[in-house]
């Protein structure tokens, strides 16, 4: 039911619309089109939306092209700038208002509304999705507007040019915040969201599995650059007798559908540029897929006619005989312009599989058990995710010459090689941007290559590129950030 459920929701939010315009139409002091003091239940899905349609397009496409998923296809333009690791500050206008002005002030809103009301579970609902958007964008751009962000308005200070606060004052302000939210949350409370919730359905123990989850993730972030907060905070959720992470069948995502006005958000702005094919598969992941007998590499890739996975190398545009031979990113993860089914992949906000690997580093970098466990948990949950349920299958990918021998034995830092880089593989094309920020901390995997059409030499991307309205309109911008300068948490 999850695929109808946006566009019933955007409907009811058109009527509420045209409801207020009517009944006031002759107000000039107010927007006849804004629907006055809506229902926190047609708010929260439209934030919920608005993050999906920035993780799944704009932070998708960035993400996987600088994670070597995807290469631009010899046969069109779109997206060299990512290859050439030199996006515009245009590139990124619509990604940070989205987050800013749609998504962060939605969930303002629900939040406000929802503790008038004392409704407990929205207010955590709320701030868990606040937090996990606001991670999004300092992990994207470094130090962001935080603090002063949302105070725009006259009621709230009318600060319209917001001061950036610090990463890491970020990140610990973050931590607080899903603390207190999984305080607030009660799984047999009676008021709770039902449909409007489209990740959950309202299902708070779900939320809570997302908190633990969601805090276990931004604590591994600060692994490189602050050992010793990471471990305390992993400590923490370990100790903390009602800690449950997400499992296999229990991913963050959002559906979508086939049905006009609910695509996935690539897939509509792959309709929107007359479906044309920019993404192709890249070679560094394609090669390395294969080379370990990975099934999944004919999952997220369309396979050519001869049944093998071919991909490109990573920036070569310029030679269009490269294009001959060569597959595209699949239907399954949205990016196959000519299948109408790309519109039904969803975008995920935290995978099962994420989760599993997550606790595997956990429990290899701070001690404790099961980091065996929950890395074979990792890969059965991206195996199930999309179809891979032969026994046979799996166990062969569990035994072969590269995964069989992961070192029960070896260093921390082997191990920790291994959980990242099949962290990676599970990410292919359906969590892009997690997969290049994971690339970012830890330097795994360690094979990827330089782009052949690279503007910057020998250098990586790092950041995001600050947009150009914010750049022209606050008042208080800090100044512009290089593309290869790292971000706080990268130690690398």
């Amino acid at each position: 039911m999850k695929y109808t459920k946006i566009k019933i929701v955007a409907i009811l939010a058109l009527g509420t619309l045209m409801l207020g315009g009517c009944k006031k139409f002759l107000d000039v002091n107010k927007n006849p089109n804004i629907a006055n003091n809506p229902g926190i239940e047609l708010v929260l899905p439209s934030a919920q939306v608005a993050i999906a349609h920035v993780l799944g397009n704009n932070m998708q496409v960035n993400g996987s092209f600088w994670a070597q998923y995807w290469t631009q296809s010899p046969l069109a333009n779109q997206y060299k700038q990512y290859d050439q690791y030199a996006p515009s500050t245009d590139n990124y206008n619509r990604a940070w208002s989205t987050l800013y002005s749609g998504a962060l002030a939605d969930l303002q809103y629900v939040y406000n509304k929802a503790a008038a009301q004392n409704n407990k579970q929205y207010m955590a609902v709320s701030q868990l999705l606040t937090a996990y958007t606001f991670q999004l964008a300092t992990d994207a751009w470094g130090d962001v507007p935080y603090t002063a962000a949302l105070l725009g308005i006259e009621a709230n200070g009318g600060i319209v040019s917001p001061s950036y606060d610090l990463q890491s004052a970020i990140y610990d302000s973050l931590f607080k915040q899903v603390d207190a939210a999984i305080a607030l949350i009660d799984v047999n409370a009676e008021i709770h969201p039902h449909g409007d919730d489209l990740m959950y359905g309202g299902d708070m123990h779900l939320w809570a599995k997302f908190a633990y989850t969601l805090k276990l993730k931004m604590a591994l972030r600060l692994s490189e650059v602050n050992v010793t907060k990471s471990q305390a905070i992993v400590d923490s959720i370990m100790n903390d007798p009602n800690h449950e992470f997400i499992e296999a069948g229990e991913d963050a995502l959002i559906a979508f559908s086939t049905a006009g006005g609910s695509e996935n958000p690539l897939y509509s702005e792959i309709v929107g540029v007359g479906k044309t094919q920019n993404i192709f598969a890249s070679a560094t992941c394609v090669d390395s897929m294969n080379s370990n007998s990975d099934p999944r590499v004919f999952v997220f890739y369309k396979p050519l006619a001869n049944g093998t996975v071919v991909g490109n190398k990573q920036g070569d545009y310029n030679n269009a005989t490269s294009a001959i031979g060569k597959s595209l990113g699949s239907y399954i993860v949205g990016a196959e312009a000519a299948n109408a089914l790309s519109a039904e992949a969803p975008v995920r906000f935290i995978s099962s599989a994420e989760s599993a690997l997550l606790q595997a580093e956990a429990a290899v970098r701070f001690g404790g058990t099961g980091d065996e466990a929950s890395f074979y948990a990792g890969i059965d949950a991206s195996f199930e995710a999309y179809g891979i349920t032969d026994a046979t299958e799996i166990a062969y990918y569990k035994d072969s010459t590269y995964w069989g021998v992961y070192p029960y034995a070896g260093t921390t830092e082997e191990k920790i090689r291994h959980i990242v880089t099949q962290k990676w593989f599970a990410m292919c094309g359906n969590q892009g941007f997690e997969a290049w920020t994971e690339q970012r901390r830890t330097g795994y995997p360690d094979f990827l290559i330089q782009s052949v059409n690279s503007l910057i030499g020998a250098k990586k991307p790092a950041r995001f590129l600050y947009p150009t309205e914010e750049i022209n309109l606050n008042a208080n911008f800090p100044g512009l950030k290089s593309i290869d300068q790292k971000v706080w948490w990268d130690a690398n």
